[in-house]
């Protein structure tokens, strides 16, 4: 048996650079890894994929990632038996925090740990880029700056550990829709990228947060104003840093104390219908056990 994180993400920047020749986006993004994360277990079984979730209504067949990823190392390296995987879900289903592609990895990790496959992280991303833009990533973590279709990674100095609200909005995006969105009203501002790296190489956590930016936030909070009511929340909660993940609809705030986070996150749960997680950032992925 082994156990495997799959860890939550944030987007610190988001900038689309255009839309590519195989239909995918052409992207320049500063991703996070979070401490919150799911808990996935693999076990060794004669043959075949049986996967249980423990969150109703999710798949539990080739229509999951994670299922998909125990597949293609099955088939991709000759794996002679099969896997019983169990996750214990804690990161928000469809919330812009790649959850999915944090399974994905852990399969990933959790089939080359059980079979003894000896596989390097370079191959794994390999891998795990068929399935997802942001597998590589979530098999790496950290803090990275990700171009391409998100494949594309450079490591960065470690963002400094801060604490992490996160409120989930009762409302669903889908990301290509986002991105279709975003194609016929393309941004007037973009986050400036260059000038964040350097901040974050100079351990200036301020200014990075000043210099955060995502190209879809206007895109979808078009679409669902609640986005940007929980920013001016967050903000007015103390937060240094609100913005939405990804495509969303999740919006993070990014807090100096664990104690103003903890009372940001308590009026978001009384105070709205959002899905509340207080976490924190976290480093470049390690196997659980």
């Amino acid at each position: 048996m082994v156990t495997m994180f799959g860890r939550a993400k944030i987007n610190l920047t988001l900038d689309i650079l255009g839309q590519r020749a195989d239909g995918y986006h052409e992207i320049a993004t500063v991703m996070q890894s979070l401490a919150l994360a799911d808990t996935v277990t693999f076990t060794r079984q004669a043959e075949g994929i049986a996967l249980t979730v423990d969150l109703p209504g999710l798949e539990t067949d080739e229509r999951n990632l994670a299922w998909r990823a125990a597949a293609l190392v099955i088939e991709r390296c000759g794996v002679r038996g099969g896997v019983r995987i169990d996750i214990v879900k804690r990161i928000p289903v469809a919330a812009g925090l790649a959850g999915g592609s944090a399974d994905a990895a852990a399969a990933l990790r959790g089939m080359n740990a059980l079979y003894g496959l000896g596989l390097t992280d370079e191959e794994l991303c390999t891998l795990g880029a068929e399935l997802g833009s942001d597998i590589p990533f979530s098999l790496v973590g950290g803090t990275v700056f990700a171009t391409g279709r998100g494949e594309l990674m450079e490591r960065l100095a470690d963002f400094p550990e801060i604490h992490v609200v996160l409120a989930k909005p009762p409302v669903s995006v889908s990301t290509p829709w986002a991105y279709r969105a975003y194609d016929a009203q393309p941004a007037q501002k973009h986050p400036d990228n260059p000038s964040f790296l350097a901040a974050l190489a100079a351990g200036d956590a301020a200014a990075c947060m000043r210099l955060a930016g995502n190209v879809l936030e206007p895109v979808t909070e078009g679409a669902h104003p609640v986005i940007a009511d929980y920013r001016a929340r967050m903000r007015a909660c103390g937060a240094d840093c609100a913005m939405m993940s990804g495509s969303g609809p999740t919006v993070f705030g990014l807090f100096a104390t664990e104690e103003r986070a903890a009372r940001a996150a308590e009026e978001f749960r009384r105070e709205t219908e959002a899905a509340v997680h207080l976490t924190r950032t976290a480093g470049r992925y390690e196997a659980a056990v």
